[in-house]
């Protein structure tokens, strides 16, 4: 007996129709059309990538997500039988070679040190592809979505970090959907921790922070107890993280908290300066806010960071990025700073859904469906759609001799506009009948009147 396999998708994977695929459309032209308005150059890079670009960069929890992909052939020739008591750290590197993308921005990286005689510096580049991450699906967050990268790389000066507030500004402008960016930097979190006196603890104190909007201060204060801070400064931690007050009110707090500690200064005058940057965008920044408890766990940031998030729904982030000054080095390129930008399509897309914030987007891609009742009827319509095709009009020719009530049903179902009748009278006096589906009007035009009205 045949056993049928139910059809699935794989977990944190989804299918796309033809309506979702208008909608991603329709948000991934405005997010295009945005970066080519700011000058950046689209590239494209590998889905895989070997394992040693991939790892070490985006910290211990970040490298447990990439997707491992098994070595071709036997990929236990390499291996011993003592090697699977080990561990699968040690044995992974025998079975697998290469992953799945994590994100861009380390691809990019590589790209970038790869081709570093064939670009003009400061290089702006802009990338949208599938990344994919193992990480535990839920709403909002899935193991294969797309990235819209946007990055600034061999310059650093803080001009590019408000050029990239300004795309984050024009592109939700374009898309109606009312944001917040919270910006913030890696050098303000440090100087924090060497104000306390454990700068030592800085990369186990950036990842507890970052958790803080998903399990609490208390869970985040015993993360950091475990990690070594003794409860009075984690206390100090508390009533800092606590104020609140407007953006020049965290500065003037942390300039005095910072009285005496350089990093934490310079931090907090790039903050300044991006911020008067900013003011000359001729956009309302007022959505534009400072928190210094922002900390973005991946590790390979360095200064500025920032993230954007819906107001009017309570999501998760839907833009992430920031500075990364050695991220080039790992592969040979030393002293290439470089700042970019990320918008997830998918959480854009899911939050402009649920705010019903999409226009009324066309399904198909016909504007008119070519029907007729027999043969002679069948050729004709098959030349008239290909002189449609030559004027640019998008056309079908249904495929059967059939009723024409099922072409119209046919034209309804997939959202087809038009409907252009091919009958026997249409045939003798060279004319065509074009029902209008939305109205249900029809008139009697010539091919030439046909091609001008559509």
């Amino acid at each position: 007996m045949k056993i049928i396999q139910k059809p699935n998708n794989a977990r944190g994977t989804r299918d796309f129709g033809p309506k979702e695929m208008s909608l991603r459309t329709h948000v991934f032209t405005i997010i295009k059309n945005h970066f080519e308005a700011f000058g950046f150059q689209a590239i494209e890079t590998p889905a895989m990538e070997n394992l040693n670009v991939l790892t070490g960069k985006y910290g211990e929890e970040g490298d447990q997500l990439v997707f491992k992909i098994l070595n071709s052939g036997d990929y236990l020739s390499k291996t011993e039988a003592v090697d699977f008591s080990l561990g699968s750290k040690l044995l992974i590197p025998k079975i697998s070679e290469k992953g799945l993308r994590y994100d861009l921005t380390v691809p990019f990286a590589r790209f970038v040190a790869m081709n570093r005689n064939d670009i003009a510096f400061p290089f702006r580049r802009s990338q949208i592809q599938p990344v994919w991450r193992a990480d535990r699906p839920q709403k909002g967050r899935y193991r294969e979505f797309y990235q819209c990268d946007a990055d600034i790389i061999g310059s650093d000066s803080l001009i590019n970090e408000a050029e990239l507030i300004a795309l984050f500004q024009s592109i939700f402008s374009s898309l109606n959907l009312r944001t917040n960016l919270i910006i913030n930097s890696r050098k303000i979190l440090f100087g924090i921790v060497s104000v306390l006196g454990v700068s030592d603890l800085f990369v186990p104190f950036s990842v507890a922070i970052d958790k803080l909007d998903k399990i609490g201060w208390d869970s985040v204060a015993l993360e950091l107890i475990s990690n070594g801070f003794s409860i009075s400064q984690v206390e100090s931690l508390r009533s800092l993280f606590q104020f609140q007050g407007s953006n020049n009110e965290k500065i003037q707090l942390l300039d005095d908290f910072f009285s005496d500690n350089e990093v934490g200064q310079q931090g907090l005058s790039e903050i300044k300066t991006v911020l008067d940057f900013s003011a000359l965008n001729g956009f309302d920044n007022s959505n534009i806010l400072f928190d210094f408890k922002l900390a973005r766990g991946l590790s390979y940031y360095t200064g500025l960071i920032y993230e954007g998030k819906a107001c009017d729904l309570p999501f998760g982030s839907i833009v992430g990025g920031g500075r990364y000054d050695n991220l080039t080095e790992a592969f040979g390129l030393p002293n290439m700073s470089g700042v970019g930008i990320s918008f997830g399509i998918e959480r854009i897309i899911d939050v402009m859904r649920e705010l019903n914030l999409f226009p009324d987007i066309k399904t198909s891609a016909s504007k008119i469906l070519l029907t007729y009742f027999d043969l002679t009827g069948q050729s004709i319509a098959l030349k008239i759609a290909n002189e449609l095709r030559k004027s640019n009009i998008a056309s079908e020719v249904y495929p059967e001799i059939a009723k024409i009530k099922k072409s119209f049903e046919f034209a309804d179902k997939k959202g087809i506009p038009f409907v252009g009748v091919i009958g026997e009278q249409e045939i003798k006096d060279g004319n065509i009948t074009l029902k209008d589906m939305k109205n249900g009007e029809q008139k009697v035009l010539s091919i030439s009147d046909l091609i001008k009205s559509l």
